[in-house]
């Protein structure tokens, strides 16, 4: 079939019922109330105007020439839609989701049938409006998402406390207090950027407030009743990005509604992410918006219920543009069965009915152990990825195989068991499961961690006592990972992981039998191997002019003499114009980490960004900043918003917040 001509409507207002005026760019297939078309909608607060415009734009032409509409439309507060943001997944974003989706299927060049999409944000909001069952809506794809805000987010890990959490609330309200544009609004610009500015919450008060799994988390976790989602859902994600568990979930959750997609990819959609080997999402997402929206018969209901990429011997290094593998199907999805592995008598890891170890050990890590942990949320190749494992494993109680005879290839969720006790009521645990090269390289291939008081419930934790032995499972991130022969797979345990993890506030030493280290590795099993198409276009991202380039860095400084480490991030995405709008955008992201060796409660964090945004005699600029600081009882918070406009400061607000620490 010919492809579709189609028209792009730049901007689209749409008015609520409550009155709230919100922002679309469509891609409308030519002659659609005559010929009626389904349509996919996404439903973000990046901003389709300049925030997710490349991405938008090397996806939604393809859907419409093949005869679907897309639909971006920018959440309240975001981009030009009117009102404030009230916060990540609320009741009123799900409700406007669904009164769009209605409004969607109304319109006469709609067949009634919508499906929604995402990556991360848009990626969440889909799965929680599924689980809202509105009547248009009829399948869903999520990239990079999670079925469990609490333990599967950049908030919290296990009850531990992740560094991402100022990062992203940095992140956010730097893109909140952006100016819309003048341009689709109008006079109204100002006014609704000092409605912004005024108005929009600093996210990392509300999440502090919520250090445990309580409804605020449940709200949106569609792990609390998979069943509510009745509708068709392919769930993709990477295995070098942080939310690399979900599709596993989902398949075990909603059986044989859902498909998973894993590859070894950062927080990208799969047709331009890295590492490669790429895939063809847009083959795929039109072969399933076929099927759900359309009703053609074309087998997606068949497709395997998971296909996963097996990292095969990957080597850390400054950038991976390629990582090497292999691409596997299994037609359903069973939780594997496990490899065991166990301590022999000279304490290395081997397969065998019980522990030939004895004795016991102490570990309290150096509180900077992690800065070779890469970010949770990855981006690029590069160092926001985790890199050679070496200098933390310095700081860690490791164990290994002897060199492997054959290959082991595994995929699903690896689990560590032991026993300890511990000198305080309160400590971290980190597992990391890692491959050895052959000269000695140490690749991450999955991690986990634990606050000990949350070892039998997120939910109602309980302190550790003192000097009492108590039995440990902690599960480590999903995987699919081929162990070459010559390699040892490696077992390195850290009570700090730092800057990801932010420390307790006590630096615990635990005391572990060393007779009850299990590490339980999933094995592949039954699998077919399969060639998996890549994107005909090679590089479908549209290319903007270029005004300034952009720079990326992170560093690590020991300062010896006062014992003190800083982690510093540097994130310029340099200046660029689209070509079509005039519209030239800037961000500028330092991010500033720092703790002494012997106190964890010195730990700090700063996260500065600088937005901007120009045309020929217009020019805005947003300077937001977030702090996080701590002593043994508190989180102490701050932020400060300022925004220019021409060379002149004409607004400044702080926010400051002292929270008391869960001692759980």
């Amino acid at each position: 079939m010919a492809d579709r001509s189609f028209t792009t409507i730049e901007n689209q207002w749409i008015t609520l019922k409550d009155g709230a005026r919100l922002a679309a760019r469509i891609w409308m297939p030519d002659n659609a109330e005559a010929d009626p078309v389904p349509a996919v909608f996404e439903f973000l607060p990046y901003r389709k105007r300049d925030g997710t415009s490349p991405r938008d734009e090397s996806t939604y032409p393809v859907f419409a020439a093949a005869g679907i509409a897309g639909v971006r439309v920018d959440i309240r507060g975001s981009g030009e839609s009117d009102s404030v943001i009230d916060g990540e997944y609320t009741p009123l974003e799900l409700a406007n989701a669904c009164e769009l989706i209605a409004w969607i299927a109304e319109q006469p060049w709609c067949n009634g049938s919508v499906g929604m999409m995402g990556i991360s944000w848009g990626g969440f909001n889909s799965l929680q409006v599924a689980a809202l069952r509105p009547p248009a809506l009829k399948a869903v794809i999520s990239i990079a998402s999670t079925v469990d805000r609490y333990n599967d987010d950049i908030h919290y890990k296990n009850g531990c406390h992740l560094s991402a959490q100022l990062s992203w609330a940095a992140t956010m309200l730097a893109y909140q207090s952006r100016s819309p544009d003048p341009e689709l609004t109008g006079n109204r610009w100002k006014e609704m950027w000092l409605e912004r500015l005024d108005a929009e919450p600093f996210f990392l008060e509300e999440w502090l407030e919520h250090q445990r799994r309580d409804d605020f988390w449940k709200h949106g976790s569609i792990c609390e009743n998979f069943d509510d989602v009745q509708i068709p859902t392919l769930v993709i994600a990477g295995w070098a990005d942080g939310y690399r568990n979900t599709p596993l979930k989902a398949v075990e959750g909603l059986g044989d509604k859902a498909k998973a997609i894993i590859g070894p990819w950062v927080h990208k959609y799969p047709h331009f992410a890295w590492p490669k080997p790429r895939a063809d999402f847009l083959g795929e997402a039109i072969r399933w918006w076929s099927r759900w929206l359309k009703g053609e018969e074309n087998g997606a209901e068949d497709l395997p219920q998971v296909r996963a990429y097996i990292m095969d011997a990957v080597k850390p290094a400054a950038r991976r543009d390629f990582d090497p593998g292999f691409w596997i199907a299994k037609s359903h999805w069973n939780k594997p069965v496990m490899d065991v592995l166990r301590l022999d008598a000279g304490l290395s890891l081997a397969s065998g009915p019980a522990s030939q170890a004895g004795g016991r050990v102490l570990l309290r890590s150096p509180l900077a152990t992690g800065t070779a942990s890469g970010e949770y949320f990855t981006l690029k190749p590069d160092a926001e990825m985790a890199v050679d494992q070496r200098s933390d494993d310095a700081g860690s109680l490791v164990f290994e195989t002897e060199a492997l005879a054959e290959a082991r290839d595994y995929l699903g969720m690896p689990v560590v068991r032991l026993k300890l006790n511990s000198d305080a009521e309160l400590a971290n645990l980190c597992a990391r499961l890692v491959d050895v090269h052959p000269d000695g390289t140490a690749l991450r291939v999955s991690f986990g961690v634990l606050n000990l008081a949350h070892r039998a419930s997120n939910e109602f934790p309980e302190p550790l006592t003192p000097g009492e032995e108590t039995e440990i499972e902690l599960t480590l991130d999903a995987c699919g990972y081929r162990f070459e022969p010559g390699h040892r797979i490696r077992l390195s345990l850290s009570t700090a992981y730092w800057p990801m993890i932010l420390p307790p506030p006590t630096d615990a030493t635990l005391d572990i039998d060393l007779g009850a280290i299990e590490l339980m590795l999933p094995m592949l099993g039954e699998a077919e191997q399969i060639a998996m198409k890549e994107p005909e276009n090679p590089s479908p991202l549209p290319t903007y002019i270029e005004h300034a380039p952009s720079e990326t860095l992170r560093s690590v400084m020991r300062d010896l003499t006062h014992a003190r480490t800083e982690y510093r991030i540097h994130e310029d995405t340099g200046l660029h114009e689209h070509p079509d709008t005039g519209l030239s955008t800037r961000q500028l992201r330092e991010e500033v980490w720092t703790i002494a060796d012997n106190d964890p409660t010195s730990m700090t964090g700063t996260s500065v960004w600088t937005c901007d945004m120009a045309r020929p005699g217009w020019f805005v600029r947003t300077i937001s900043t977030a702090r996080i600081a701590c002593s043994a009882e508190n989180w102490i918070i701050s932020a400060e918003v300022v925004a220019i406009e021409g060379e002149d400061e004409f607004f400044r607000k702080t926010y400051e917040k002292t929270i008391a620490r869960d001692r759980m």
